[in-house]
């Protein structure tokens, strides 16, 4: 049998969580369930250590996920991921690991059915042979397929097109903070796409927009009713699951707030004023704008 140190496969099972329930503090609870486990099981009795540790974190996530989705859909106001540092992630060293934790796939990954995500994230982020997902979720090879097959048809709206670079993505959020805090509306309304939607998660505890914001001409107002109030000026430039994102303070409020790109225009903003939500984002150190 393969000897395992727990330790060393931690961020990969912490990633793998993550992926699955959008909350690194679930994930950790989840991880550390699985090492509780790990420590009362009979080794002799693992073949696959790293495959047995990937099955029960799974698993625990899943049954976790199932209960999140009750209390999300009680939740005050649009529900978002909680943002985390980029070397929380565990290894990023595909592209298909670095897309499955950005922001924009984590939210789009809460449409699906718990087994689906599960599915999909095993599938395209790990790279898991179809017998092997079947078994940790508990469905047929067949049945395993088809809901890989449909979560990403059901994610397929922005995955696979033209992505930025992380320069070209950074360029863009300092011309976007540029024309919010400047006031300059026609160059925003340019950057955001016809269909852009905007969220702002408060989760109760701060002021927030309790609605998303559909449409670029409802968005660049709104962008344009805060400019109005309040200074957009104390802005900073950090990266958060992958990619640049902006830290700001408006209106004394505290959050980050990041934008999904396709095709060069601004088809997502997503704020997350939770205070709840900041503790692994808010920087000691940042880049100016």
């Amino acid at each position: 049998m393969p000897s395992v140190d727990f330790e060393e496969v931690r961020p990969v099972l912490l990633g793998l969580a993550y992926r699955l329930l959008g909350s690194m503090w679930d994930a950790e609870d989840v991880v550390q369930d699985a090492w509780l486990r790990w420590d009362g099981v009979d080794r002799s009795e693992v073949r696959e250590p790293r495959a047995f540790l990937i099955t029960v974190v799974s698993r625990l996530a899943l049954d976790q996920l199932r209960s999140a989705r009750v209390k999300r859909e009680a939740y005050t106001g649009p529900w978002l991921p909680e943002p985390i540092t980029t070397d929380e992630a565990g290894p990023l060293d595909t592209a298909e690991l670095r897309d499955t934790v950005s922001f924009a796939t984590l939210h789009m990954m809460e449409r699906l059915a718990p087994p689906e995500r599960a599915v999909f994230v095993l599938r395209e982020a790990f790279e898991l042979p179809y017998d092997e997902i079947a078994g940790i979720v508990g469905v047929s090879v067949v049945n395993a397929r088809q809901m890989y097959r449909r979560a990403s048809v059901r994610l397929a709206d922005g995955r696979g097109r033209f992505r930025p670079t992380t320069e070209e993505h950074g360029r863009l959020l300092r011309r976007f903070m540029e024309a919010a805090s400047g006031g300059d509306l026609a160059t925003l309304t340019e950057m955001l796409h016809e269909d852009v939607v905007l969220y702002n998660d408060g989760g109760g505890r701060v002021r927030a927009a309790l609605r998303p914001i559909f449409g670029r001409r409802k968005a660049a107002a709104f962008i344009a009713g805060l400019r109005a109030r309040y200074d957009f000026s104390a802005a900073r430039i950090l990266e958060a699951n992958g990619q640049p994102a902006i830290w700001a303070r408006i209106a004394g409020t505290e959050q980050l707030i990041t934008l999904d790109v396709r095709d060069g225009l601004v088809h997502a903003i997503y704020g997350v004023l939770n205070p709840d939500k900041l503790q692994r984002v808010r920087p000691t150190r940042a880049a100016d704008l």
